[in-house]
C-alpha cells in the first residue's frame, strides 16, 4: 500500500497566521492554484488514486476535489480528520497567541509543555483519533488490496499528530521536521505490518513563527 499525505491549500487566515483549528475557512485563489497544480503534476506522472479520505472542512474538501479533478474516484470526507481545535480562541492571530505566559505558547516550541486554550483539544487527543483512523480505515484496506494507492487530505497539526503513529514518535517530538507545507506531499508505504516514509517535500521554515 502507498499513502499520500497532503495538507489543503492556503486560505486568508493563513496568510493573516491565524489559529484556523475547527473553523470552516475556506480556500483563498492561491490555495485553489496550488491544489490544481499538485493535481496536474500527480497526473502528469501518472500517480492515480483509489481515493482520497478528506477533513469534513471545506478547505481540505476543496483541496482534495481540485487535487482529484477530472476523476472519478471517491472523496470520502471523514470526522476524524477535523483539524485540532482551539477552543475559544479559534481566529487569533500567532503574535497574540504567544504573548502570553499561558502554556498556549508552547504550540509550535514546546509541544509537550502545550496546553490548549479553553474549549480546545490535546495534543494526546489528537494523536489518539489519528492513530485510529490509520488502524481502522487505513490499514484495513491494505489486507484487502495490498497495492491500493490512498490519499489523506488534511490538516498541518491534524497531520502532525498522524505523523507521530506512522513515524513512531512521541509528543515531544510532534512536529517532527516541522509544519507541512500547503498541499506539499509526504507518501509512506505499508507492508501490513510497518510504516515506511519514501518521500517527503522539502522542509520550509514555520511561517507562523517568521
Amino acid at each position: 500500500m502507498e499513502l499520500y499525505i497532503v495538507r489543503h491549500g492556503t486560505t486568508d487566515w493563513n496568510a493573516q497566521k491565524k489559529f484556523q483549528g475547527a473553523q470552516d475557512i475556506e480556500l483563498n485563489e492561491n490555495g485553489r492554484k496550488l491544489a490544481a497544480e499538485l493535481g496536474v503534476r500527480l497526473d502528469a506522472a501518472k500517480i492515480d488514486f483509489d481515493c482520497i479520505y478528506s477533513s469534513p472542512l471545506i478547505r481540505a474538501y476543496e483541496t482534495a476535489c481540485l487535487i482529484r479533478g477530472h476523476k472519478t474516484y471517491p472523496i470520502i470526507r471523514n470526522q476524524l480528520l477535523t483539524e485540532i481545535s482551539f477552543g475559544k480562541l479559534e481566529g487569533l492571530p500567532y503574535d497574540d497567541w504567544i504573548n502570553t505566559d499561558l502554556p498556549r505558547k508552547y504550540f509550535f516550541t514546546a509541544p509537550a509543555s502545550y496546553v490548549p486554550p479553553e474549549g480546545g483539544e490535546t495534543f494526546d487527543s489528537v494523536c489518539e483519533r489519528t492513530k485510529r483512523f490509520v488502524q481502522t480505515v487505513i490499514e484495513p484496506a491494505q489486507k484487502t488490496k495490498p497495492d491500493s494507492r490512498i490519499m489523506i487530505v488534511a490538516h498541518g497539526a491534524l497531520l502532525a499528530g498522524m505523523m507521530c503513529y506512522l513515524d513512531g514518535r512521541g509528543i515531544e517530538n510532534f512536529w517532527g521536521n516541522g509544519l507541512k507545507g500547503n498541499c506539499e506531499e509526504t507518501v509512506y508505504t505499508f507492508d501490513g505490518n510497518k510504516w515506511t516514509k519514501t518521500a517527503e517535500d522539502e522542509v520550509h521554515d514555520n511561517p507562523y513563527t517568521n
